[in-house]
């Protein structure tokens, strides 16, 4: 049985173990565990743009090389991130459910599954490793570099994969601050070594994109290394949470049925967006100039990805907990009024934004065409910002019921049957520039948006959650 009654002669309390009640103040439960995680995300962007800056100053090779490798290793990370998800649910659910030595023993299985599936994939990734760069169609001269780079990377994966996995542990518990204090670290690690070993600073030999490679080693080292210690202290991490095989056999096929999803939809809108690249690259009319403005528009957009990122884990990590507790209506009105504040966050920080649109896209771009498109394309995708909230909220409600199908289904079928369709309709057939893609973008997270609403309001995606007896 999932649910066990003691723990050591201890036990389990019957009661929702809330850390934060949200029932006593609700707006501002959101609130203490949405700031944090915007926090968070804030120094999980620095992280890349640091490595993508320093790379920059040693060559355009390297820089060229940072990102190459940032999106081969997307895939290695994929797994980490479904399970994460799958954590996220289980271990919430228990906490509402009152059941402490559940609660340990799914921290437990999920490290054990972060700890053998890193090292499986770090084994795997050395073996294809060459194939991978072959695939990438990396440019003879950028091979060394990119073998260095890579291999590096590889080498501390199941440090990788405790570092997400713990974090979403202790999410899942609303302990919110203990990932934010680890991103601190090693963002501030990260940014410490690439200026000393990428550049040479500080007194430190100059080792250029080796630097780099092994200020990302020790970083996530030291994060995977802090998110064992807090777990361990706050006695999550103990002999109990490794469970007896029969129990395992249990509970494993809820974390998979939760985590599977969730992986198959990294895959499913990292591809389509690979494939937006691809169409934006053939336009008929003005495709390199699209090309280098759609890049940095991202780089401007993914800073409004960061209060979406916050209140999608808030909703995950309360949605949970209430139907832990077996309150279905209550976390579905908890799911509202998280949308609601975060809708309210994000509009004005669009509106802030879009003064300074010119400004902005003029820093990320200094070419005046490339200046001018990246304004085009702000403004379509910002005016979607709040359809894409939308999604981000009630996608992170139905992770904390385990209903990452509903998910998974709708933004792949809003990306690859609305999104890549349309671009090349707009973009190659219609109107023949980058403006329909960037419009293709904005209708298509608004049908994933209603999509996502009708489903929240109208299904009966609770009933994803676990039973509280199995």
């Amino acid at each position: 049985m999932l649910n066990q009654g003691k723990a050591s002669g201890i036990l389990a309390p019957s009661r929702p173990l809330l850390g934060i009640d949200p029932s006593h103040s609700p707006d501002r439960t959101i609130w203490r565990l949405a700031w944090p995680q915007v926090v968070m995300m804030l120094f999980h962007f620095m992280i890349g743009f640091v490595d993508v800056w320093v790379a920059g100053r040693i060559s355009r090779d390297v820089q060229a090389c940072v990102g190459m490798v940032s999106q081969a290793f997307f895939i290695f990370l994929v797994v980490a991130i479904a399970v994460a998800n799958g954590s996220v649910a289980a271990i919430s659910q228990s906490m509402g459910a009152g059941l402490w030595r559940r609660v340990q023993r799914y921290v437990g299985l999920s490290l054990e599954t972060a700890g053998v599936l890193g090292a499986f994939l770090l084994v795997g990734g050395f073996f294809f490793r060459e194939s991978l760069i072959e695939v990438l169609q990396t440019p003879e001269e950028l091979r060394p570099i990119m073998t260095y780079l890579l291999s590096v990377y590889l080498l501390v994966l199941p440090a990788y994969y405790l570092f997400i996995i713990g974090n979403a542990v202790m999410r899942a518990q609303q302990l919110v601050m203990y990932p934010l204090y680890g991103f601190i670290l090693v963002a501030g690690l990260n940014t410490f070594g690439d200026f000393a070993l990428g550049l040479g600073m500080f007194g430190f030999p100059d080792l250029g994109y080796r630097g780099l490679a092994w200020s990302t080693f020790g970083s996530v080292l030291a994060g995977g290394i802090f998110n064992l210690y807090i777990l361990r202290r706050r006695k999550l991490l103990v002999r109990q949470s490794f469970a007896p095989w029969c129990w395992v056999k249990r509970a494993w096929p809820y974390l998979f049925r939760v985590s599977w999803p969730a992986g198959l939809m990294q895959v499913v809108w990292h591809t389509a967006y690979m494939a937006l690249f691809s169409i934006t690259a053939s336009l008929p009319q003005g495709n390199v100039i699209a090309l280098a403005g759609m890049s940095a528009g991202i780089r401007v957009e993914s800073l409004m990805f960061l209060p979406g990122f916050a209140f999608n884990f808030t909703a995950s990590i309360i949605v949970g907990h209430y139907l832990g507790a077996r309150q279905p209506e209550e976390a579905k009105r908890m799911g509202y009024r998280i949308l609601g504040q975060g809708l309210l966050v994000i509009s004005a920080l669009t509106a802030v934004m879009w003064q300074f649109l010119d400004p902005i896209a003029a820093f990320v771009a200094p070419d005046p065409e490339v200046q001018a498109e990246a304004v085009n394309y702000l403004r379509y995708n910002l005016a979607a910002m709040p359809f894409l909230l939308v999604s981000m909220i009630l996608g992170g409600a139905f992770v904390g019921a385990g209903a990452t199908m509903y998910q998974t289904v709708i933004m792949g079928s809003s990306a690859w049957l609305v999104r890549i369709p349309l671009a090349y309709f707009l973009g190659h057939t219609l109107l023949f520039l980058a403006t329909g893609v960037w419009l293709a973008m904005f209708l298509s997270m608004a049908v994933q948006a209603l999509c996502m609403a009708y489903v929240y309001h109208f299904w009966n995606w609770q009933g994803f959650a676990m039973r509280r007896h199995k």
